[in-house]
């Protein structure tokens, strides 16, 4: 009971990171196991893995993260733009990112999984912004 009462007094990227620990533990096994052992590709891999992580991720960071009143009509249709923007930016740009700076230290055969995981955390640090500023925000925007 004490431990759920600090962490309610905490700020909300803090309780963002617990949620998106267990997220993005859950996701990137997913991810890693489609790519590694099922042979999927990189992107189905990486969107499977997303969507799971996504799942639970909505109904936590509405109500322990942010302490949201947004109906779920309002809030779902932007919760799933943020999602999709954030994460076909952020796995794009790692992969770029890796394929460009990982030649000269990374065998190639690695690639795929350091660029899933540089997207792993852009992905989350771009998401909690999305949630934070345009999901999760009570009231009017902010103009």
């Amino acid at each position: 009971m004490i431990a759920a009462n600090s962490l309610k007094q905490t700020n909300s990227f803090v309780r963002f990171a617990l949620v998106g620990v267990a997220n993005t533990a859950a996701g990137l096994l997913i991810m890693l196991t489609l790519l590694n052992i099922s042979g999927a590709s990189y992107w189905l891999s990486t969107f499977i893995g997303n969507a799971a992580g996504a799942a639970i991720s909505y109904f936590l960071n509405r109500a322990f993260t942010f302490k949201s009143s947004v109906r779920f009509s309002e809030g779902a249709p932007k919760f799933a733009a943020v999602i999709l923007v954030c994460y076909f930016a952020s796995y794009w740009a790692s992969r770029q990112l890796i394929g460009l700076g990982a030649a000269d230290f990374l065998p190639a055969i690695y690639h795929d999984d350091a660029a899933v995981l540089a997207g792993s955390v852009l992905y989350t640090i771009s998401n909690y912004f999305g949630q934070k500023k345009y999901v999760f925000r009570d009231g009017p925007p902010a103009g």
